[in-house]
């Protein structure tokens, strides 16, 4: 592995290897996670599924899962207030009110001494349904004869920047320059259609909740990402205010954006306030399939592009249809996020994308890693290499020619400062042994990705304690990442102290100030500032102390490796730990921080129609992916032998968090590439939700991988000129493959996963062709 091209001047003093916070807890496995809570006289919360894709409900009865012994509390869309509620669309309730909309949709909840008493109760509701036309394909759902799937869409309440229409949740378009004159002026025009599925996020924890009142206040345990989010979701549907409401998050067994948002918080405390006991819900493998609203979104793309005969691109229309599902979630802005990964991080005077967010009797769509990106870079890029094709360009050269650079104007407008792209291309493909000779059946394919940073409000505070330990509260989650635990090592530079020196209270909203959740890769980004700002409250406190008593000026006085001494003579200090007990007796030593979140960027020359804000990119990271793939012929089974990667994520601040980072987001990636994709069949049910049927990659099938960082300290973004990263890495994976694969095949592969049948197929289409010549 090898790292920095460019080192940043400002790299934090503490930026080494250091224990995990969460490190003893999870290898001794004694740490707890939200299935392993047991509450005194708990009981176990089931849900009634819809089990049908689009149909009204005739008949709801209860009353017989009430009788059953056993059972404290049934509840229906009658039980709890009567509220839409979405961060875009206000399009869904709690539970399903009159229609129901795809089939994992809660029409009811049990509360039961177990969990087997619970499932009979649940079974024993009566439901009858009047079935309603399915609406199975996003691209027809915008005809304008189509089904609608939310008859009262126009009634909802929305995000005033939305375009919707029927069954289009979010449109949006990207115009730059004239797109048809762009056109004209080409020498060729390159035209393609891909078409992706949907997958999952599929956590190795399924989802489970534990909620208990007291008094008028509940306390909520669960394995969310974002817990202010799933707080603000109990206090909207339920009609609490927040300080009744607390969201405290165990060890979180992965999230992938997953568990982004507001899920079934609101049901476990409405079926727990009706019982008057404890209630605790977990999951099954297959409910985490089907129920959830965040599973990566399909989407239909068709491109087209004009170039000269020198490779120069003159143009690039290109035209989404996203498969929003039955409800909108957080999905309100995938169209313009989208619109941009169709345009990519390329030099292109005259550019129009446009894209539809399409209901669908599909589970909702929802902000799964990198979401829209992988897809999207994946269609993109393939395209792009038949753009390269057409004019007979290498497509490594031809992306150098055409990718943005340093000072240039990318496609919505937006002029980029220094950034690393370029060297990210050389770096990936020079590791990969591009352009050697290889082995029979053996390719290497090359893409390049971007991914924005977030920029968002986030809060910390720290303390020291009398005896110089110290602890910071903060309302960032840890996914797994290790963003959280980095802190340590951003308040401990400030400080002068070690990361061992402070203990993480995190993951509680009634213990921390808000932050935006382990979402949009802003962790480190945001409340890394936030954290900064604090330790340097106290890194002031202790100066002063320092000087009263060492007889020096406060602006003289260093704080490195535990001790506080005077600037030209370290043998005149005296230990942080002796200055936090001389704090005690007095003014104590305590820090908080909120740092204020970077301007947004501006855009010139582009018009943009349904603005959600992503047409400009806060410090945006770039990558290029070199992947060396070999192909069975007689099968069509593809095998991922090597990825080489490259990254401009800013100022890497834990270098192994760093990689493994790359190292899963690449993993994820080859599974979005050749196995991982979510089939329905005609009535809009999920054919292969378990585990059996879709295949993860594991362990046994990583390939070696090599990470590259090109370190550029960057401006206006977050600690030491970091960037976000953990969703980057997941962006150019499938692309590169797929890039390989159609130099073995002869032709793109144009359908996501790229399956061994598929592969077969498209090399059967080929070799007819070649024949027909």
């Amino acid at each position: 592995m090898s790292t920095a091209t460019k080192k940043p001047a400002h790299k934090p003093k503490t930026a080494a290897r250091f224990v995990r916070a969460d490190g003893p807890d999870k290898v001794t496995g004694s740490g707890r996670y939200t299935a392993d809570l047991s509450l005194t006289g708990a009981l176990a919360a089931k849900f009634r599924y819809a089990e049908i894709a689009h149909a009204r409900i005739s008949k709801l009865d209860v009353s017989a899962a009430r009788a059953m012994p056993g059972v404290f509390a049934v509840l229906t869309a009658d039980d709890v207030p009567d509220v839409r509620y979405g961060s875009f669309v206000q399009d869904r309730t709690l539970f399903a009110r009159d229609v129901v909309r795809f089939e994992g949709e809660i029409v009811a909840a049990v509360a039961a001494v177990d969990a087997a008493t619970a499932q009979r109760a649940a079974d024993a509701i009566v439901v009858e349904y009047a079935p309603l036309p399915i609406v199975n394909d996003a691209e027809a759902a915008l005809a304008p004869d189509s089904p609608l799937v939310h008859e009262g869409w126009a009634d909802y309440g929305a995000y005033e920047a939305l375009v919707r229409d029927r069954n289009d949740a979010s449109f949006s378009s990207i115009a730059k320059g004239d797109v048809e004159k762009g056109l004209a002026a080409a020498d060729h025009i390159v035209r393609s259609r891909y078409v992706s599925d949907g997958c999952h996020a599929a956590p190795i924890e399924p989802r489970a909740v534990v909620a208990q009142w007291e008094g008028n206040k509940v306390t909520i345990w669960t394995s969310t990402q974002v817990p202010f989010d799933a707080r603000a979701g109990v206090c909207e549907t339920l009609q609490l205010p927040n300080n009744r409401v607390r969201i405290i998050v165990p060890h979180l067994g992965g999230g992938f954006g997953g568990k982004c948002g507001f899920h079934v918080e609101a049901h476990v405390a409405a079926l727990a306030r009706a019982a008057k006991r404890p209630v605790r819900l977990v999951f099954s493998r297959r409910e985490e399939f089907l129920a959830p609203d965040k599973r990566r979104e399909g989407i239909v793309y068709d491109f087209e592009t004009g170039v000269k005969n020198d490779g120069t691109i003159t143009a690039r229309r290109v035209r989404l249809v996203i498969d929003n599902g039955a409800y909108t979630a957080d999905a309100g802005f995938f169209s313009q996020l989208a619109a941009m990964h169709a345009l990519g991080p390329y030099k292109i005077p005259n550019v129009l994308a446009e894209a539809h967010l399409a209901y669908t009797n599909h589970q909702p769509s929802g902000s799964v890693r990198a979401p829209t990106a992988p897809q999207t870079c994946w269609a993109l890029e393939s395209h792009t290499d038949e753009v390269a094709k057409q004019v007979g360009i290498d497509p490594v050269a031809f992306r150098k020619q055409n990718a943005v650079d340093t000072g240039a104007v990318g496609p919505s407008g937006q002029t980029y400062g220094e950034i690393g792209v370029q060297q990210c291309i050389d770096a990936a493909t020079s590791a990969a042994g591009y352009g050697k000779t290889l082995a029979d059946d053996e390719a290497i394919g090359v893409a390049i990705g971007w991914w924005p940073s977030f920029a968002s409000p986030s809060g910390a505070y720290i303390k020291l304690d009398g005896d110089g330990s110290g602890q910071i509260i903060t309302g960032a989650q840890e996914c797994g990442t290790g963003a959280v635990m980095t802190l340590r090592q951003l308040a401990a530079d400030e400080i002068g102290m070690r990361a061992e020196d402070f203990e993480l209270v995190y993951q509680d909203t009634s213990a921390a100030p808000y932050d935006m959740g382990a979402t949009g890769s802003q962790t480190l980004f945001n409340n890394g500032r936030a954290v900064i700002a604090a330790a340097g409250q106290i890194a002031d406190q202790l100066r002063n102390l320092a000087a009263n008593k060492l007889e020096a000026a406060a602006a003289d006085i260093v704080l490195a490796d535990g001790r506080a001494h005077v600037a030209g003579s370290p043998d005149r200090g005296v230990a942080i730990a002796a200055l936090a007990g001389i704090a005690a007796g007095g003014e104590l030593l305590i820090g908080h921080g909120s740092g204020a979140p970077p301007a947004a960027p501006s855009v010139a020359g582009s018009t943009c129609v349904g603005d959600i804000g992503v047409a400009a990119w806060q410090a945006p990271q770039f990558s290029c992916h070199a992947v060396r793939v070999k192909l069975d012929r007689d099968t069509g089974v593809a095998r991922v032998l090597h990825v080489s990667t490259a990254h401009d994520s800013g100022t890497i601040i834990n270098l192994v968090g760093a990689q493994g980072q790359v190292q899963g987001g690449v993993m994820m990636g080859i599974g979005q590439a050749l196995t991982e994709g979510t089939n329905y069949d005609d009535q809009a049910h999920q054919r292969n939700a378990a585990l059996l049927e879709y295949k993860l990659q594991t362990c046994a099938d990583a390939p070696p991988i090599d990470i590259h960082f090109v370190e550029i300290e960057t401006p206006n973004a977050g600690p030491y000129g970091a960037k976000g990263l953990a969703e980057a890495p997941n962006v150019a994976t499938a692309a590169a493959i797929a890039n390989a694969l159609a130099k073995l095949v002869g032709a793109p592969v144009r359908q996501l996963p790229m399956t061994a049948e598929r592969v077969w197929a498209t090399l059967q289409e080929t070799a007819s062709k070649e024949q027909g010549k």
